[in-house]
């Protein structure tokens, strides 16, 4: 549906969503121009970051007025994911708004919707005249749909990011489908492993004991055992989010050669995601009885690890929680504090020692990030532009105290 009379901010966004930066081949070109372009309109300082060619990081500064404080950053990736066109009703990269007012586009949740939000919002802000003492960072970087090795994980080892003197990141969430808008303090440890179970290889006629097939059974069986007890413990609970429990899943099978003949070699490889509340030692001692338990010749080897834990503290006792949630209440919103279930690039935020949360203001909105059809109602949208204002003035507010000079 279009109009002349569109909302300016809503032409913004859908004008975004049209550029295909999607993996595996983003236009990224197009992503710098569109960035650089408000950066003009709005005044904004800018500069990009190039550490893998063609993945640029782009930063957009506006100074505060004591730049010696730590400072505001809004984080947001610039890459979306593949979509598989013949499951959706509107062409994914069209941004057709329906007459409901819900805009169809890759990307509409995960992430470009925030991104317009934070220049939108500073943007009105800057009409209205207003000045903070601390600085705001815009950092939009690429690659995070595909793990952020050449993105965020560079950029926090970086001396440009410690020259942003980092205070608070705020980092994706996700849409809630209830009232409630959720807030992310922390998040799960990705852990991604393969077990190898080797064995006497036969005939398939005949019983050999020492499998490897055999082995692979009983490993299997005692990671689903666990993720069924798992599973169990969430459904019991109305009061867990799934940020609370350990989810594991058997993503991949490998082994054999011909239909009979029993393989000397088989492999699982299974998607763990940790709660950072639970000890971590004694996860992995745990994964090691399992592969004892099946005997001998069973090893592992692990893809991805995370063993970092720290979370930002979501109580008043935090100023930058306290100046986060203050002005979500002043609006009425009710916030719903979570471990966030999968991964975001606020993981390496974390792990560099820097506060961080992670949030989305879409609350009544189904979760469909990734999904076909992902959409975003424009009221939604533009309610987001509102909540940002009043968030950053209060985060480039935050009077210097102990821990956050």
């Amino acid at each position: 549906m279009e109009s002349a009379a569109e909302n300016a901010s809503t032409a913004l966004f859908r004008e975004y969503l049209r550029i295909k930066s999607v993996q595996p081949q983003p236009d990224y070109d197009g992503i710098v121009r569109f960035l650089f372009k408000m950066a003009e309109e709005i005044g904004l300082e800018k500069k990009t970051l190039e550490f893998s060619p063609g993945r640029t990081i782009v930063i957009l500064t506006w100074r505060g007025t004591q730049p010696h404080l730590k400072s505001v950053i809004l984080n947001s990736h610039t890459d979306v994911v593949p979509v598989f066109e013949e499951f959706w009703t509107y062409p994914p990269f069209a941004a057709h708004k329906d007459k409901d007012g819900n805009i169809y586009a890759r990307g509409t949740q995960d992430m470009k919707s925030v991104t317009i939000q934070y220049i939108e919002a500073i943007r009105q802000l800057k009409t209205e005249g207003r000045k903070f003492p601390r600085t705001i960072h815009l950092t939009m970087v690429p690659d995070e749909e595909i793990g952020g090795h050449m993105g965020m994980e560079l950029l926090v080892d970086h001396p440009d990011f410690r020259a942003l003197n980092p205070g608070i990141t705020l980092d994706e969430g996700l849409a809630n489908p209830t009232d409630e808008f959720s807030v992310f303090y922390g998040e799960k440890c990705v852990w991604w492993i393969t077990v190898y179970c080797r064995g006497d290889p036969g005939h398939g006629s005949r019983f050999i004991e020492n499998s490897a097939a055999t082995k692979l059974h009983s490993v299997v069986t005692s990671f689903l055992d666990f993720r069924e007890k798992e599973k169990k413990r969430f459904e019991s609970n109305p009061s867990l989010t799934l940020g609370d429990v350990t989810t594991i899943n058997l993503t991949k099978v490998s082994g054999g050669v011909s239909c009979n003949v029993i393989p000397s070699e088989m492999s699982a490889t299974f998607d763990l995601r940790i709660p950072p509340t639970v000890n971590l030692e004694e996860f992995e001692s745990q994964i090691e009885k399992w592969c004892q338990a099946a005997g001998d010749q069973v090893t592992f080897e692990y893809h991805q690890k995370c063993m970092n834990q720290k979370m930002t503290t979501p109580e008043d006792s935090n100023p930058w929680w306290k100046a986060f949630s203050d002005p979500c209440k002043e609006l009425g919103l009710k916030l719903k504090p979570e471990i966030f279930p999968a991964a975001t690039d606020s993981r390496y935020i974390r792990t560099a020692g820097f506060d961080a949360l992670g949030f989305s203001p879409m609350n009544n909105t189904p979760i469909l990030l990734h999904d076909h059809n992902e959409y975003l109602n424009e009221d939604i949208f533009l309610r987001g532009i509102l909540i940002y204002s009043r968030i950053i003035s209060s985060l480039a507010s935050v009077p210097p105290s102990a821990g956050n000079q």
